[in-house]
């Protein structure tokens, strides 16, 4: 019986954000990461992002809604970063 890990689950997540969407034949798993990292932040896309992330990771329902958050921020003049906050933890990716 296999048990999933905190490492695990962060894996899948970093597996989400560099999969472009549609990059499975079939399926809209995956995130175009450029376009939320260079929207406006009143475009208000981190719930919807959020929501597409629990649908194509199936294993993040299993947490409280709560424990899974998304926050940006610029580093620079041209670079944004992305922070996916999983219960506690931070993943960040540039773009």
């Amino acid at each position: 019986m296999s048990t999933i890990t905190p490492h695990l689950v962060q894996s899948m997540v970093r597996d989400w954000l560099t999969t472009p969407v549609n990059g499975y034949l079939g399926s809209s798993y995956g995130q175009d990461l450029r376009r939320v990292l260079h929207s406006p932040l009143g475009a208000n896309l981190a719930d919807a992002q959020l929501e597409k992330l629990r649908t194509d990771v199936p294993v993040l329902t299993m947490l409280p809604e709560s424990s899974v958050n998304l926050y940006s921020d610029s580093n620079g003049i041209e670079t944004k970063r992305l922070y996916i906050e999983l219960a506690g933890k931070l993943l960040a990716f540039e773009g």
